[in-house]
């Protein structure tokens, strides 16, 4: 079966640059960008359960803007008055330039890494006697924690936001010839939307250890695994299967 239409878990790239447009071009494919996924916040209410007291910490670890903008969310539907005092350690320049949209930067104590959190963490020992709290998500990777717990760091992981299945009714009676995944999430989106999904011709990309465990453990065929040590990413995997006929 010839690859013609290829459906891109994920949302489109807003600057309209991606491998996949130039993909498209050369192997003259329709290329479609739909997140399976989406990120909510949890409710103030379930977090109280929770009980974590913000003001209890001194410092806060931002991995991602989506973290920043929850983070303010509660304190804002909580009444919290976070102090001018509160350090920030940010795994990248840019996610701690995001700070500007809450706080006066200029003013306030903000470390950041070089986005790598390994980067990050070397700065955070330098800072001990902070205690940190580190807003996640539902599904989190354990990795910062684990780094955090094998450095002695003082920490509290708290879940501010959470993964949640995006509705895809509207893709019902549209065809694909390859679905691409990045996530086991998304993979569990597929599923919940089509229960009755059967993949027939349909081929399925995925990208990652986990992903690739996702499809198989839902009973699905895997006809392209990414990366291998010739194809890094999911476009030069793609363009490797299409040179070879599929």
């Amino acid at each position: 079966m010839k690859i013609k239409k290829v459906l891109v878990s994920q949302p489109k790239p807003e600057n309209g640059k991606s491998p996949f447009f130039d993909l498209a071009e050369k192997y003259d494919l329709q290329v479609d960008f739909r997140p399976f996924i989406h990120v909510e916040g949890i409710p103030s209410k379930e977090f109280r359960k929770s009980r974590i007291n913000i003001l209890d910490h001194t410092a806060i670890i931002f991995k991602s803007r989506k973290a920043i903008d929850h983070f303010f969310r509660i304190c804002e539907e909580l009444r919290v008055n976070v102090p001018d005092s509160m350090k920030y350690f940010c795994t990248s320049e840019a996610t701690a330039f995001y700070l500007q949209k809450y706080i006066v930067y200029r003013k306030r104590k903000i470390f950041y890494g070089n986005g790598n959190f390994n980067d990050l963490l070397e700065i955070i020992k330098k800072h001990k006697k902070e205690k940190f709290l580190v807003p996640l998500s539902d599904s989190h990777k354990e990795e910062i924690p684990r780094k955090l717990d094998r450095n002695k760091i003082k920490y509290t992981k708290a879940v501010f936001y959470r993964t949640v299945c995006s509705d895809l009714s509207d893709l019902s009676d549209v065809n694909y010839d390859m679905l691409v995944f990045y996530s086991p999430s998304g993979i569990k989106s597929l599923l919940e939307n089509f229960p009755e999904f059967t993949q027939n011709s349909t081929h399925i990309a995925a990208f990652g250890n986990k992903t690739i465990k996702a499809v198989k453990d839902a009973g699905l065929r895997i006809d392209l695994k990414a990366p291998t040590s010739k194809a890094p990413s999911m476009t030069m995997a793609i363009e490797q299967y299409l040179n070879n006929g599929k």
